[in-house]
């Protein structure tokens, strides 16, 4: 099992990726095995980064049997979430 911060980083990770990759298009996604081949974690806590950031509201899940991601997609929340971080690291700290 994961931990806490084991898995905050998963999450970041994937939305990271996942924004690089479709490069801000709410239209675009990557598959689950993409992601875990890119990333280099284990399946369970893959599934659960997912999980956990669908919940948010900050990505889509197409879920294949065994709770393994098909295909994820950022939402316009995650889009904006990912800009604005984007943003913040542009401008520096205040």
């Amino acid at each position: 099992m994961a931990t806490l911060r084991e898995r905050k980083t998963y999450r970041d990770q994937v939305l990271r990726v996942l924004y690089d990759a479709v490069e801000g298009n709410r239209l675009l996604g990557i598959t689950g095995t993409q992601l875990r081949r890119d990333l280099h974690v284990p399946e369970q806590d893959l599934a659960a980064a997912c999980t956990y950031l669908a919940g948010e509201g900050l990505i889509t899940v197409d879920w294949e049997p065994g709770n393994t991601p098909a295909m994820v997609t950022l939402t316009h929340e995650g889009i904006r979430r990912m800009e604005a971080e984007e943003e913040k690291m542009a401008t520096g700290p205040a």
